[in-house]
């Protein structure tokens, strides 16, 4: 019987118009009204999720910041693991010598120490303000704030980002995966969904054969493998396709409330 429901937010539990559909919405409260637990596993942090879940009439606790951190449905944390501050210190200045473009996300907001390489196009898809520092460091030292993910950006004309990939991962303990082709994710060792997923199901008692997780990108990729019932997206990367033991339809078509569905009938 399932009993955890975890779900990734772009490209899966979101459509092409950064919203939860009425069908996803609908079948994630089925699920809730049968005893599921539903959590929302994301690379985004809590004050962008909360907005959008409440838009639907949804309350979940969540995996944030690739696993970052556990917050419950009031944002209270549950686990928390920030990048330790001379790693963050070390990727940063590897990144300033490549000169790439990247931003972090922490338990302040979003920030930025080059607002020109923000153009309209990026603006739209931040759901959080950026705040612009003159440099990193004044975030870093700030010892009431803890840095939980480097969000790198790939510019026009820019060097693929395999590169740079593997000199953080040869540099540094921390994990590097992807939401899109166009990024890439730096976190703490132990901040991967997976991880965040078995020790959400491992506080509740639960055992990974109970447990069903949805995805379509890189960073899901540690959860599909951990997950009992696992679902890749139609529209997703072919290495989750690889992975997961069911396909779902694609973000557009209401695949994450299919696949839900699909899984209540059988209990």
């Amino acid at each position: 019987m399932i009993k955890i429901i975890a779900s990734d937010m772009d490209g899966t539990l979101l459509n092409n118009e950064n919203s939860i559909s009425e069908g996803n919405a609908s079948a994630i409260k089925k699920a809730q009204a049968m005893g599921v637990t539903f959590v929302v596993a994301t690379g985004r942090s809590y004050d962008e999720v909360k907005p959008l879940i409440d838009a639907v009439g949804i309350n979940a606790p969540m995996i944030n910041f690739n696993g970052g951190a556990t917050t419950t449905e009031t944002g209270a944390q549950i686990h928390s693991f920030p990048i330790l501050k001379d790693e963050a210190k070390k990727v940063i200045e590897l990144l300033k010598n490549e000169h790439v473009f990247f931003k972090i996300m922490t338990s302040d907001g979003v920030y930025s120490d080059d607002p020109l390489k923000y153009d309209e196009a990026v603006v739209k898809l931040q759901l959080q303000p950026i705040h612009y520092v003159d440099s990193y460091n004044e975030i870093i030292d700030n010892t009431e704030i803890d840095l939980f993910k480097v969000l790198i950006r790939k510019t026009d004309g820019a060097d693929d980002l395999s590169v740079i990939k593997n000199k953080i991962e040869e540099n540094t303990t921390l994990v590097v995966t992807s939401s899109g082709d166009n990024n890439l994710e730096v976190n703490h060792g132990n901040a991967q969904k997976g991880i965040a997923l078995k020790r959400f199901a491992d506080d509740l008692g639960i055992p990974m054969s109970d447990v069903m997780a949805i995805g379509d990108n890189l960073n899901d990729i540690s959860m599909l493998k951990v997950a009992g019932v696992s679902y890749a997206m139609e529209n997703g990367h072919q290495e989750n396709k690889d992975v997961a033991n069911h396909r779902a339809k694609t973000n557009v078509e209401n695949g994450v409330g299919i696949a839900i569905l699909e899984q209540l009938s059988q209990e």
